[in-house]
Order: C-alpha cells, then sequence, then structure tokens
C-alpha cells in the first residue's frame, strides 16, 4: 500500500460518530504545521482562508492551478493526513470536477469537500441532480486514481436558509447514495437539530463549530463524526493583524502583539 494510500484509510478511519474528528482548518503550509505541532491528527484546508491569502474573495472566485498548489505545500509540510476544500469543484461540468479531483489527490490530499453552493447558477444551492452528477465524477476520478478519498459532501441548505433539516436529509440520502461518504452541514449548532441530523444522515455527520457553538465533547455526546472550525482561525488571525494596525496607526501602541508566539518557536516549525 502506497503511502498516500495509508493516509487515506487512516483519516477514513477517523470519522467516527461519538468521537469526532476536529479539524483547526489551515489555510497555507505554516498554519497547517502549526495545527499538526498542536496535535492534530488531520489537518484540513479551508477555501476561504486560501483565497484571502492569494488575494481573491472565497466563493469560486480562486481558480483550480493556485488551489491545487495551496494543497500541495500543505500535503507536503505536515505527515498527518491532508483534507482538501475544493468549493464546488472549480468548474462548471462534472468532468470538471473530476479534473480537480484528480488534481488534488496528485497533490497529495486524501480528502475533499465538496458542496452544492451555486454561487453563479441563479440559485443559492445546485438542483440535486447536478449535484449527485458532481459526487459521482469526484468518486469515480478517486477511484480510477485508486485512493479512497474521502468525499465529504457538503450541503449549504441550511446555511443559506435555502431548506431546512428535511430537506438537508433529503439531499444527504442522494449525496451518499452518488458516492459521498460523509455530509457536511455547516450552520447548524442547535443540539436539537444536531442530533435531528446524526440520527437521519445515512453518513458521518460534520459540523462547523466556533463561539457559541457547543464543545466538542458536548457534540460528541449528540454523535457528531467530524468537527470544523472552517475560516473562523483565519478570520482570527487577519483579525490579529488588523487590530496591530489599527493600534500602532491610531494610540501607536502593541498590545494586539501581546502573547504570540515568538519568531524562534515559528522559525523552528519551518525547519
Amino acid at each position: 500500500m502506497s503511502e498516500q494510500n495509508t493516509r487515506a484509510v487512516l483519516f477514513r478511519s477517523l470519522h467516527v460518530p461519538g468521537t469526532p474528528l476536529v479539524l483547526v482548518n489551515a489555510w497555507d503550509a505554516a498554519s497547517a504545521r502549526i495545527v499538526a505541532a498542536a496535535g492534530a491528527r488531520a489537518v484540513a484546508t479551508t477555501s476561504a482562508g486560501v483565497s484571502w491569502s492569494l488575494g481573491t474573495p472565497d466563493g469560486d472566485a480562486l481558480g483550480r492551478d493556485a488551489a491545487v498548489d495551496l494543497v500541495r505545500r500543505v500535503a507536503a509540510a505536515v505527515s498527518q493526513p491532508v483534507s482538501a476544500d475544493v468549493e464546488s469543484g472549480y468548474g462548471a461540468t462534472p468532468a470538471d470536477v473530476a479534473e480537480t479531483v484528480r488534481a488534488v489527490i496528485a497533490a497529495g490530499a486524501v480528502g475533499v469537500n465538496l458542496e452544492d453552493a451555486a454561487r453563479d447558477a441563479g440559485a443559492p444551492l445546485r438542483d440535486v441532480a447536478d449535484q449527485c452528477a458532481r459526487i459521482a465524477a469526484a468518486r469515480a476520478a478517486a477511484d480510477a486514481a485508486g485512493v479512497p478519498l474521502f468525499l465529504n459532501a457538503r450541503i449549504d441548505t441550511i446555511l443559506t436558509g435555502a431548506g431546512d433539516v428535511d430537506e438537508t436529509v433529503t439531499r444527504a440520502a442522494a449525496y451518499v447514495a452518488a458516492g459521498a461518504d460523509g455530509i457536511f452541514v455547516p450552520g447548524v449548532v442547535d443540539p436539537l437539530a444536531v442530533r435531528a441530523l446524526v440520527e437521519r444522515v445515512p453518513a458521518p455527520l460534520n459540523v462547523m463549530a466556533g463561539p457559541g457553538a457547543p464543545t466538542v465533547s458536548e457534540l460528541a455526546a449528540l454523535g457528531v463524526a467530524r468537527v470544523s472550525l472552517g475560516s473562523a482561525v483565519a478570520e482570527a488571525a487577519y483579525t490579529v493583524a488588523r487590530r496591530a494596525a489599527d493600534e500602532a496607526f491610531g494610540a501607536g501602541t502593541y498590545r494586539a502583539l501581546a502573547d504570540a508566539m515568538d519568531y524562534g518557536t515559528l522559525n523552528a516549525l519551518m525547519g
């Protein structure tokens, strides 16, 4: 078994309901190594953080080549399994999605997040049949590459207000039938809704957490299999930059920089 396949099998095994995989999403090699050094069992990218770091907005504005190059850098920077956020697949057709999956596998990833948001199609979400075709194409591409890629299907019903729990469950069943391994429902933190999804979604459930959300242990008790922090860590990092700038240009002080990781520690992580 290849080293990449070994990582893929490990990554798949980490999705256990009640003992969730916790992902502190990274956006570059440095953030990936910081997360890895803190004890991460796997590393996942955040499309928002990646896009912002490369000077573009989130939401399918970043091209495939730039996204894949970042995945390659992150996968080379850590020994843990890496899952890539590929937004809606960087292309209009299922064939485009398949090309993206082949590229991120070649870059070293063993998982992908593929969302059903339709930012350029005049509707908040893609048609279920359309998204199923994209998932099936991603699955076929991974199978042809010989890597047991964990395909995490993101459903934006609740995040966008386009649907409720019932609609989410309907989409989840269709996506799993098309080849998804896990279901990611950002925007859901209410314990009753989370429990309903755990009970009704036919695959490991991934939720996005942050301030105000249930703790990891509380989500574990609800049966969640994966907890992601999404873009929140990148947002917090950029907030420090904004606070430091406001303070330096205003009061002329530097309190925002207190308690930072020191130069030597960060530099050693890059060695």
